[in-house]
């Protein structure tokens, strides 16, 4: 069976490269492209965070040009790594300004993606009131209008959902929150990011999505590193979620290639997904803060990966061929007997 899954990703990169129009597209704030053009990737982000909260964050609280001038050395920074598609995976509310994101992108040449979706993690600090009382029909409705007419006046459309919960066992608002993730995707395509961290969380928000219709391979589990117990990590890609490896430091790299090393042992690395969570300017901080650049992985931590016995091909899956193919845009409904 995995053998099979490696051969259809080969044959989706080898139909891509053909002249003809690619079946699979990702939406990025300057447009959409073909699947086969994302190339390289960094899939977990932040050009910018606010904390303050809900109720309190908005374009007031930063000066896009001091935000451009700040950022863009280090987005050319990974451009010049060979990294052409950067995943800002700030949500609404907490800091997520499309027009600064389309300015980034134009200004360093790199394709940037933004997201639908609300942030539920922080004891809800990050939500707006009518997160609520709306329900999850109505919440997605928001974000399939999004998807549909751009996020607010900007034109600029979402690539993907992302949401978040608590680290324990999903609350009845988590709940919601994942439902009308589901019902957004079953309506858009967009594949759904979840900052998760546990495991108890990332089942239970798979088995909302089957109950929704959702494959477990439309899922992305955010923070998948911080589970302890890397039998999880085989048991959900083995149900087709997407293992999210994102917050790589220079103190990290050996539990990074442990958790690799068990997935590639069960033939799963074409399940991996591998970032920083890096970034980011924090509006409120002298200078924006203490920016934390983003070409550790392809400086550092991929070559060690290679002496650790890793090849070239897996390499590439895990940084370019994987993200493309969790991002792409298609609805990925359960299979029926």
């Amino acid at each position: 069976m995995k053998t099979l899954y490696y051969l259809s990703v080969a044959f989706f990169v080898l139909a891509a490269c053909q002249p003809q129009k690619s079946d699979f597209s990702i939406m990025t704030v300057t447009g959409e492209i073909a699947s086969i053009d994302m190339g390289n990737s960094l899939i977990h982000e932040h050009i910018l965070v606010d904390f303050i909260g809900a109720d309190s964050t908005g374009y007031h609280r930063w000066n896009k040009q001091e935000v451009m001038e700040l950022v863009l050395p280090f987005l050319e920074e990974v451009k010049a790594q060979g990294v052409k598609t950067f995943v800002d995976c700030t949500p609404a509310h907490l800091g997520r300004d499309p027009i600064l994101l389309r300015m980034l992108s134009d200004e360093s040449g790199l394709q940037i993606i933004t997201n639908t979706g609300y942030y539920g993690a922080v004891n809800n600090k990050y939500l707006p009131e009518h997160a609520y009382t709306e329900t999850a029909d109505q919440l997605a409705a928001r974000w399939i209008a999004e998807w549909k007419n751009g996020i607010e006046d900007t034109g600029v459309r979402p690539g993907f959902i992302k949401t978040s919960v608590e680290s324990g066992s999903l609350s009845a608002l988590h709940q919601k929150l994942i439902r009308a993730a589901a019902k957004t995707h079953l309506q858009t395509g967009l594949t759904i990011a979840s900052h998760t961290g546990l495991a108890v969380p990332a089942f239970e928000q798979m088995a909302i999505l089957e109950s929704e219709g959702v494959s477990p391979e439309a899922f992305i589990w955010v923070h998948a590193q911080s589970e302890k117990d890397l039998s999880t990590h085989i048991k959900a890609a083995n149900k087709g979620c997407w293992i999210s490896l994102d917050g790589l430091n220079e103190n990290q790299f050996d539990h990074y290639i442990e958790m690799l090393q068990n997935l590639k042992k069960e033939q799963l690395l074409y399940k991996v997904l591998i970032s920083h969570d890096a970034g980011w300017y924090s509006p409120g901080e002298e200078n924006g803060g203490d920016f934390k650049g983003f070409t550790l992985l392809y400086d550092q931590f991929l070559p060690k990966l290679k002496q650790s016995g890793f090849t070239d091909a897996e390499i590439r899956l895990m940084t370019l061929e994987n993200p493309m193919n969790a991002f792409s845009k298609r609805v990925r409904e359960m299979k029926t007997e």
